[in-house]
């Protein structure tokens, strides 16, 4: 695949959040792992990038991509409609709805406003949960939470009676751990393009055309060639596409 030199030729920094299982976390000796990070590692390969991974908090990765501390955003960043005004994304390499999720016991039984009407509402900072809960269901006692893993945790203790999240993050939790036993969804999933725009990409500096349409050709290419669905079938018993 023909690269422009600037990209060829240059070290391509990677930002990856690293508190996201199974899409990216770091292991017990600080390496970062995941279902992101294999996806990022198999697109460098196919496009021949020498490429360095930068462990960056949500909060600041636009802000950070945008003063070039990293080149791309490979972190399970949803395409909504306002990052869309900031970053360019390529296209989609994975699809995940938002979801509601209570305790088993939990009296909630739908996730409408009148059914959440009395309930404390838990999302994680930054994301686009968030977003649709503020604009939503703007009646509710709503909690802030710095990262995913304190939001699962505050559901678990109780200190939360709902949480909306992505359903492909918290399926990890909710199946591999202990403490997600205590949980399940419930409602429908949620689907709404304005805040969850139109699954997960790879973001890139709005100016940065080259590296975008390597990033798409290798995509492309890792998908053909069956090393996507490799890595999927690791994480999920079913296609993310």
């Amino acid at each position: 695949m023909p690269l422009s030199a600037a990209v060829a030729q240059t070290v391509t920094k990677i930002a990856v959040e690293g508190i996201f299982p199974p899409f990216n976390y770091l292991d017990s000796k600080d390496q970062l792992q995941g279902f992101d990070v294999e996806i990022a590692k198999a697109l460098c390969e196919s496009a021949k990038l020498t490429c360095d991974f930068v462990v960056q908090d949500w909060d600041g990765m636009i802000p950070n991509l945008l003063a070039s501390k990293f080149d791309a955003i490979v972190s399970s960043m949803s395409m909504s409609a306002e990052r869309k005004q900031q970053v360019a994304f390529t296209d989609r390499y994975y699809d995940s709805p938002s979801v509601f999720v209570v305790q088993k016991t939990s009296a909630i039984k739908t996730t409408d406003a009148e059914g959440l009407m009395k309930a404390k509402l838990g999302v994680t900072l930054s994301t686009s949960q968030a977003s649709y809960a503020e604009d939503h269901y703007p009646h509710l006692d709503r909690v802030v939470f710095q990262s995913s893993p304190e939001l699962y945790k505050a559901l678990e203790t109780g200190d939360v009676d709902v949480i909306l999240e992505d359903k492909l993050a918290i399926y990890d939790w909710l199946t591999n751990t202990k403490a997600g036993l205590c949980c399940e969804f419930r409602g429908g999933d949620v689907k709404d393009v304005t805040y969850f725009g139109e699954g997960a990409g790879i973001a890139v500096r709005p100016g940065d055309k080259a590296l975008l349409d390597t990033l798409n050709q290798a995509l492309r290419e890792i998908q053909a060639n069956g090393t996507y669905d490799q890595i999927n079938a690791k994480y999920f018993p079913f296609s993310i596409r």
